[in-house]
């Protein structure tokens, strides 16, 4: 009697911790922001956040103060602005050791994020889903590097499509998700 409440007890709790586990599709998403600030000589600044949900992060955002025209947006290994030139950002995120290529090519950096695009006011925008990206985990982006580059990627130059210098450099960090409005 006493093995049998035993096992009663421990199934019971088990069916009660399950009522508390959250479900895919009820799930909160993570969130992440990226505060870009000019490197040395520059006026590049921006707010991008990065969204997870469903196994897709998506990246929103603005970045302002550039020359019109694409610009290299990568995530880079290290989040680390403090050298003038943003060169402590280290390189490209690639825990893959993939090739540099395009974010929708067979073989790309996990940091490849491709171009960001300014209008002749120096605005550019981005809105777009990244199935490869991650905020979680052991390849998880939170608290690596983001840079926005002088000039465009060319998709092909390995290691880093030949983008030039680094003219905006932020570090990824946690945020919370807004509160719900019923």
């Amino acid at each position: 009697m006493k093995q049998s409440l035993l096992s009663f007890s421990k199934i019971a709790g088990l069916i009660f911790a399950a009522c508390f586990i959250p479900s895919a599709a009820t799930a909160q998403p993570v969130m992440a922001k990226a505060v870009l600030a000019p490197t040395s000589g520059n006026t590049a600044h921006g707010l991008i956040t990065f969204t997870e949900s469903n196994g897709v992060v998506k990246v929103n955002g603005q970045v302002e103060g550039l020359s019109a025209g694409g610009h290299g947006f990568h995530i880079h290994e290290t989040g680390d602005c403090s050298a003038a030139d943003g060169s402590s950002a280290g390189g490209h995120f690639n825990p893959t050791t993939s090739e540099h290529g395009a974010p929708g090519a067979a073989a790309h950096h996990a940091g490849d994020l491709g171009n960001l695009v300014a209008d002749e006011a120096g605005v550019a925008k981005i809105d777009g889903d990244f199935p490869f990206l991650t905020l979680q985990g052991e390849h998880s982006i939170v608290g690596r590097g983001l840079i926005v580059h002088a000039m465009p990627d060319d998709l092909v130059t390995q290691p880093t499509g030949n983008a030039g210098a680094r003219v905006a450099c932020a570090v990824i960090s946690a945020a919370e998700p807004p509160i719900a409005v019923p």
